[in-house]
């Protein structure tokens, strides 16, 4: 196992350090979220960890959980999340990040705003001091998609595009489409950058997660 793996593995056996029995589970999304799914189950299976239930932000997520045994709910069934534990692309000082590389972002979003906590597991290299370098997600309807992105493109003025999967427009889980700002290492207020962009009508979310994160593992 190369040294990256390892640090994940370790930054993933952390976070779930932090469940208590009966928590209400946020499950996150990428390889780091998946690691963390991964050590989970096996505290389930072992009995350290006992009467949780897992909420995933994916459908990957959602097969990973269930082959691996974790009890799962649907968000709607469920009144609130005690911890959410997910990854992110880039985490800035403030614990602003940038989420969305995976194609998950609304889904994630969703999960974290209805999460009394939310804990990021990432490597060191996601660590920025400002947001940016790794393409901004922004999912958008597929309706006059090309309307929207050109939207963006005047808003942010930078190049933005259509994330492409076999020669296609990628679709996310909730059937949409994702676009990528190339803003590059400028955003020094993403506060107000989320705003700017949930006013464009074909923007369902962005992949700025403001004011969610209570703590990061790196």
């Amino acid at each position: 196992m190369d040294l990256q793996n390892q640090m994940k593995k370790a930054v993933a056996q952390a976070a779930v350090d932090q469940i208590q029995n009966g928590m209400i589970l946020g499950l996150g999304s990428g390889s780091t979220a998946a690691l963390m799914i991964e050590a989970l189950a096996i505290k389930i299976k072992s009995g350290e960890i006992k009467d949780v239930v897992g909420v995933t932000t994916s459908f990957q997520g959602e097969v990973l959980a269930s082959e691996l045994g974790i009890p799962l709910k649907s968000l709607s069934s469920v009144s609130e999340i005690d911890l959410a534990i997910d990854g992110a692309d880039e985490v800035d000082p403030k614990f602003q990040l940038i989420k969305g590389g995976g194609a998950a972002l609304l889904r994630e979003k969703i999960v974290a705003q209805q999460s009394s906590a939310m804990v990021v597991v990432a490597d060191d290299r996601k660590k920025v001091d400002v947001l940016g370098a790794f393409p901004l997600p922004i999912e958008v309807t597929q309706f006059a998609y090309l309307t929207t992105v050109r939207e963006l493109s005047s808003l942010m003025n930078c190049h933005v595009s259509i994330r492409m999967e076999e020669h296609k427009p990628l679709v996310t889980d909730n059937g949409n489409y994702i676009a990528d700002a190339q803003t590059g290492p400028s955003i020094l207020n993403p506060v107000n950058l989320e705003n700017q962009i949930l006013q464009i009508a074909g923007v369902v979310q962005v992949g700025l997660f403001n004011n969610m994160c209570d703590a990061v593992v790196l």
